[in-house]
């Protein structure tokens, strides 16, 4: 069979969609009241939600983390950067902090539970705050298990139970109030958003959740290079003190030479041995004091600085809008489900009558 004998499609035609959108047309006609009532129940309940939502109020701080040394991976990465590559992502990075690492640090339940036992004002920590205004403590005091008023009070060892609902109150905050994000994966940026119902509580939660993974982080990358200082601090000032002592019972020694009988030796090998004592401890000490400046020039040098961008300002942000937003919103849902619902009746009211 040739190509010329083959048979044309038929002619695409929107005849029977014209025909179906005719009659979705004359149904929602037919059905106008029931789609009014449903718009007038949607824009209730629209209006009804916008008045009972919570409002939470958004903390947001910005931050880069800064390493004051760099090493060699820096380097390689900077030179294959010169030819297109970016090996930054495949060699990885040892920091705490470095890289992605802050996204899951910054939510760690340890350093979250720090910040929780901080003080919110004479009585309450900032735990008792977030109980109270989300519900928590009346729905404990309500239920069988608990029966009683919880207070997270910072320095007290918890019971089991206190510290059950301590962890779902972290586990809440991680899931749903707590957010790390990296806004350019090219850059050394981060932002903590933290939404919270109560705003004294939102802003004191998001800057001290940044001061304590700060100080953690801080310490972790400068802890062995402190306690280096430290031995070295000690031993000096331990041989200070006995150079000291050296150089007085030396003084003594020469003092005592100017006076001495020539016939007798032992007063000049006395002041012999003593300036000899004398210049091996001060040789050492010198020793001891370079090695101290060396390993607290390295100590500084490994610090790293996280430095705040942005910080929250009072009044802080909403997610409340406007209530014609939410009466709109209501009225579109309810539309859709009423549309629906019309269009699955007739339909099964048809398929009935047919059988």
């Amino acid at each position: 069979m040739s190509l010329q004998e083959l048979p044309e499609d038929a002619p695409f035609t929107t005849k029977p969609y014209q025909e179906q959108l005719k009659g979705l047309m004359q149904l929602l006609m037919r059905q106008w009241k029931t789609l009014v009532l449903f718009a007038l129940l949607g824009m209730a309940g629209g209006l009804g939600y916008h008045w009972y939502k919570p409002i939470k109020y958004i903390s947001r701080i910005s931050f880069v983390v800064e390493e004051s040394k760099a090493g060699g991976g820096n380097l390689m990465s900077a030179l294959a950067g010169q030819f297109g590559f970016d090996i930054g992502s495949l060699s990885g990075t040892s920091g705490v902090l470095a890289g992605d690492n802050v996204l899951q640090l910054l939510k760690s339940s340890s350093l979250i539970k720090q910040t929780l036992l901080t003080p919110y004002d004479q009585k309450r920590t900032l735990a008792d705050v977030y109980a109270e205004v989300n519900g928590l403590k009346k729905k404990w005091e309500g239920k069988a298990k608990v029966g009683k008023w919880i207070e997270f009070t910072a320095g007290k060892p918890f019971t089991r139970l206190e510290d059950s609902l301590f962890k779902r109150v972290v586990k809440q905050i991680i899931e749903e109030d707590l957010s790390v994000i990296k806004p350019d994966r090219k850059l050394g940026f981060f932002e903590l958003n933290v939404v919270m119902q109560d705003e004294q509580l939102s802003m004191l939660f998001c800057q001290r959740l940044l001061a304590v993974t700060t100080e953690f982080y801080v310490n972790t990358k400068t802890n062995r290079l402190k306690l280096n200082v430290s031995r070295l601090q000690a031993k000096a000032d331990s041989l200070a003190a006995t150079l000291n002592r050296k150089t007085y019972s030396s003084a003594e020694s020469n003092k005592l030479l100017l006076n001495a009988n020539p016939v007798y030796a032992a007063p000049a090998v006395t002041a012999e041995i003593s300036s000899r004592d004398k210049f091996v401890q001060s040789t050492i000490y010198a020793e001891i004091v370079k090695n101290l400046e060396i390993s607290k020039t390295a100590m500084i040098q490994e610090t790293p600085t996280v430095q705040v961008v942005d910080q929250p300002e009072l009044p802080l942000n909403t997610n409340e809008q406007i209530w014609v937003m939410d009466v709109l919103m209501g009225m579109i849902v309810a539309l859709v489900i009423g549309l629906v619902g019309v269009v699955f009746l007739t339909n099964d009211t048809r398929a009935k009558a047919l059988r």
